[in-house]
């Protein structure tokens, strides 16, 4: 299975509307996994990836315990490939980097025209822009050959 450049990371994780699944740790220990919608911040090698939650989801409060978090793309057509990204979360409750971040990801899986909408209907007080760092990422293209 061939690996991916930073470049390849880039491009497979900007490209379409695919949806990420997150990895958090429940208040018992239990993982917790759950799609989210992202972006990315940065450039190829240098990035965040970015997305939002509800601060009381089971999600947010689990972030707001432990900031190590783990996230999950894939390509589910053949030849199949996937990053997961592991690090450590920054959490904002500020309203304009919260509200920017949502705008942006409305725009990319919504389109455009109705990124505004998206923006303000979840950059609103109560939800959290989640900022995760990449400490480890592991990149497959071509899985099955």
């Amino acid at each position: 299975m061939p690996g991916m450049s930073e470049q390849e990371i880039w491009d497979f994780l900007t490209e379409g509307t695919r949806t990420a699944h997150v990895a958090t740790t429940r208040s018992g220990g239990r993982p917790h996994v759950k799609p989210v919608w992202f972006v990315l911040d940065g450039r190829p090698g240098g990035f965040q990836f970015l997305f939002t939650t509800y601060a009381e989801s089971v999600k947010g409060r689990g972030l707001r315990r432990n900031t190590q978090v783990a996230a999950s793309v894939d390509d589910p057509a053949p030849p199949y490939s996937f990053v997961i990204i592991e690090g450590a979360a920054q959490l904002s409750d500020r309203l304009e980097d919260v509200r920017a971040a949502a705008t942006r990801i409305g725009g990319r899986y919504m389109g455009e025209d109705r990124a505004a909408e998206f923006g303000a209907r979840n950059g609103i007080p109560g939800e959290l822009l989640i900022r995760l760092t990449p400490a480890r990422i592991i990149a497959q293209r071509a899985v099955s050959g």
